[in-house]
Order: structure tokens, then C-alpha cells, then sequence
């Protein structure tokens, strides 16, 4: 099972504020650990909202809105993708995770769909051409 970790922004981190060199060298043992146990398949922070942008859907219609986005509570600042065998081990695997900021913050951790998930409408077609993109990433 792989799950998408998500640490929620703060007021400091849309700010654009660092984490401290602690913070940093606790962040690396933890990823450390994570890769010392075979589950970590991605992590990494993400600059602030003032930097990005968002894309509206509608139909055919596209509208682009560039940050920054309020609700700060609502916003990401980083993630780890991670593979392990439960919600329950990924659970376990952030409460050892160092807080990521210096105020009190929130992690969320999502599981990510597989093929297998879709039932019917992942046609043998549509499953072929998934794993052929994965084999070329």
C-alpha cells in the first residue's frame, strides 16, 4: 500500500520562513530511517503558494489563478510518498516524524489508489498502458 504523506502549511511556512539546521538535521534522520526500512519513495517540501499557481476546471474552460492562496490550515508544504502494509504502519512511521515546524502542526496521510482499485474501469487496456508508463518512469 502506498500513502501520500502530507504536512500541512503553517502562517511560517507560506511565509517562505526556513526550518533551523536542528530541524533540518532531525528531518534527515527521520528520512534516513525511512529509507533504511524500504519504505520511502519520495519526499520533499514545497515552496510557498506565493510561488505557485491553480488551474480551475470547467468543462473545456481553463482559468489560472496565481498565489497566494488563503486558508493556510487547507495548504501543503511538503510530503513523503511512502510504500508500507497498512494505514496503521504509516501511522506509526509519522508519530516518530519530528514536528515540521516550531508552532504546532498537522500531518495527513492518505492512502494512493492502485489499478486494482478502479474495479471495471481499469480494462486490461487501460491497466497495460499504466504499467507501461511506470516501467518508463
Amino acid at each position: 500500500m502506498r500513502f501520500m504523506i502530507l504536512v500541512k502549511a503553517t502562517a511560517d511556512s507560506e511565509a517562505g520562513k526556513l526550518p533551523s539546521t536542528e530541524l533540518m538535521t532531525a528531518m534527515g534522520k527521520f528520512n534516513e530511517e525511512l529509507v533504511n526500512a524500504g519504505v520511502l519513495l519520495a519526499g520533499e517540501g514545497l515552496h510557498p503558494t506565493a510561488r505557485g499557481a491553480r488551474i480551475h476546471f470547467d468543462g473545456a474552460s481553463r482559468t489560472v489563478t496565481d498565489g497566494p492562496f488563503a486558508e493556510t490550515r487547507e495548504l501543503i508544504a511538503g510530503f513523503w510518498l511512502i510504500q508500507v502494509k497498512s494505514k496503521e504502519e504509516a501511522i506509526e512511521w509519522m508519530k516518530r516524524c519530528p514536528n515540521p515546524f516550531d508552532v504546532p502542526s498537522d500531518i495527513e496521510i492518505r492512502q494512493v489508489y492502485e489499478m486494482s482499485d478502479f474495479g471495471d474501469a481499469a480494462t486490461p487496456e487501460v491497466v497495460a498502458r499504466e504499467e507501461a508508463l511506470r516501467a518508463r518512469l
